[in-house]
């Protein structure tokens, strides 16, 4: 798939969130939508980006965003991750890849010398119509939501 650019339509997707229940991004038609990408539940710089989120949800709200996070691991995962840090919304289980595929951020990368496929953490802002408004490719995982609401 070709790589999604400001303007596009985003790809609808029909997946479970962290409770097994279906979740659909076109039920979000009418609202803008933070849906960003993240390699693992958990994990130092993935905690600092869902805590920067939770800590300014309330400011993403009265923006007029739903934020939802997607990874490819699974629920228990999501849940445990949503108790741990009081995570206010909604994660994403893709453990079939079909949404990160979707959206071309399933990648190869490397750490120390090893390649492997995983995340690549980017976030799309989606208006109220399904259009992306906004990629952020260089998320900085402490103040995410500054480069969200800028």
């Amino acid at each position: 798939m070709s790589k999604l650019r400001v303007g596009d339509t985003a790809p609808d997707f029909e997946t479970k969130d962290q409770n097994g229940q279906p979740l659909k991004l076109s039920d979000y038609r009418g609202k803008k939508v933070v849906l960003y990408f993240y390699p693992k539940d958990d994990t130092s710089g993935c905690t600092a980006q869902a805590c920067d989120l939770r800590d300014n949800y309330a400011d993403l709200r009265a923006a007029g965003y739903e934020v939802l996070g997607v990874s490819v691991d699974g629920e228990k995962s999501h849940q445990k991750f949503i108790g741990k840090y009081d995570l206010p919304f909604s994660l994403i289980a893709d453990t079939d890849k079909q949404v990160v595929e979707a959206y071309d951020v399933w990648k190869e990368k490397s750490m120390y010398g090893r390649k492997y496929m995983g995340t690549v953490r980017t976030t799309f802002l989606i208006d109220e119509n399904g259009i992306i408004t906004n990629i952020i490719d260089k998320v900085d995982t402490k103040k995410h939501t500054e480069q969200i609401l800028k």
